[in-house]
């Protein structure tokens, strides 16, 4: 026969907590930094996706541009085809010999920089030198994040 102090000792002892306890702490922080990498592989592949979203952007308004089909008004003097800015790109331009008065929009909106959370992003112009550190402001030649960072592959988020 059992006796009545065995069937009163039932559940996990003190030690036994411990241990349990132990095991799942070391389990979580051996995948924290491992969590830490797929965040930030994730920010770098957005990142990617924006940056060749802005610069498709910036194409399709130059080849309107290059192909005559944006008005007069549109192309300032020393813009050499590129948008004066990302909004007019969410803005839209109208075409030439187009009655409806429609716009072509390049993008919905713009998107944030992954890697700092906003919408700025450093842009080059066409008359910048390729080494410049600020924006000459004629027009949108390039775009690049405005990140100081340091990417997974040792790159710079600014070189992208």
């Amino acid at each position: 026969m059992r006796s009545r102090a065995w069937r009163d000792d039932r559940g996990y002892s003190f030690v036994e907590l411990l241990i349990v306890t132990t095991i799942v702490l070391i389990l979580a922080s051996a995948i924290q930094p491992l969590m830490r990498v797929t965040i930030q592989r994730q920010k770098e592949s957005d990142l990617r996706r924006n940056l060749r979203d802005l610069r498709e952007a910036v194409d399709g308004y130059y080849e309107l541009a290059a192909a005559g089909q944006l008005p007069a008004t549109e192309l300032k003097p020393g813009n050499e085809g590129y948008p004066p800015d990302l909004e007019t790109l969410v803005e839209g331009v109208s075409i030439n010999n187009d009655a409806t008065g429609r716009k072509v929009k390049f993008l919905r909106r713009i998107p944030a920089d992954p890697m700092t959370g906003e919408t700025k992003w450093e842009l080059r112009s066409y008359q910048d030198k390729p080494d410049a550190t600020r924006w000459g402001g004629q027009n949108v030649f390039d775009v690049r994040s405005a990140s100081g960072g340091t990417a997974l592959d040792g790159t710079k988020y600014r070189d992208w």
